[in-house]
């Protein structure tokens, strides 16, 4: 019997040992994602440092050669972000069903962040505020004009008729497919 005791206080205690404390574990995340944060922010500080020293060591030479590149990376960047945000812009207003603004009114170099690429979440909420067009046409249908087309529009012709049945030209006389041809207007 008291084996079965211990045998059942043990099971207590790996069944309490199975089921870790919430809080616990969140305090153990909490703390990594400090030292995480720290670690990155460290790795920026000495990056600059590093990148400062390197600019201290250049010659006016590898000074000029570097800032050549960073222009030169600036601008493909902001050309070909330029493209890339006006295909951003064209394929967010479709999916939206909107119509842009012609691009000589869009300044495209707004829409991009500041490593030079196109900034989404700006781009979606440019799209959502243009205005959603309109089902109902924006002219009158009925203006007054009296039948619109040609008035043989539907209608018979004389060699139609002449190779038609009997029946079938009555049909269609009844259909209102022979009225231009009895009004002289074919």
């Amino acid at each position: 019997m008291d084996e079965n005791k211990n045998d059942q206080a043990a099971e207590a205690g790996s069944a309490s040992e199975a089921k870790p404390d919430t809080t616990a574990l969140q305090a153990e995340i909490d703390k990594w994602k400090a030292m995480s944060r720290k670690n990155e922010e460290r790795f920026k500080s000495v990056s600059q440092e590093l990148d400062g020293f390197r600019q201290s060591q250049m010659t006016d030479t590898e000074k000029a050669i570097e800032a050549a590149k960073v222009e030169a990376r600036n601008a493909a960047l902001s050309e070909v972000g330029t493209k890339l945000v006006d295909a951003e812009l064209r394929a967010a207003s479709s999916a939206a069903g909107v119509s842009l603004p012609g691009a000589e009114y869009l300044n495209f170099g707004s829409f991009l962040d500041e490593d030079g690429n196109p900034d989404s979440a700006q781009i979606e909420a440019f799209v959502s505020s243009l205005p959603k067009p309109s089902s109902a046409p924006s002219y009158a249908r009925n203006i007054g004009l009296g039948r619109q087309g040609s008035p043989a529009a539907g209608q018979l012709s004389r060699e139609d008729l002449a190779r038609m049945t009997p029946r079938e030209i009555n049909e269609a006389r009844a259909a209102g497919k022979c009225d231009a041809l009895m009004r002289g207007e074919i």
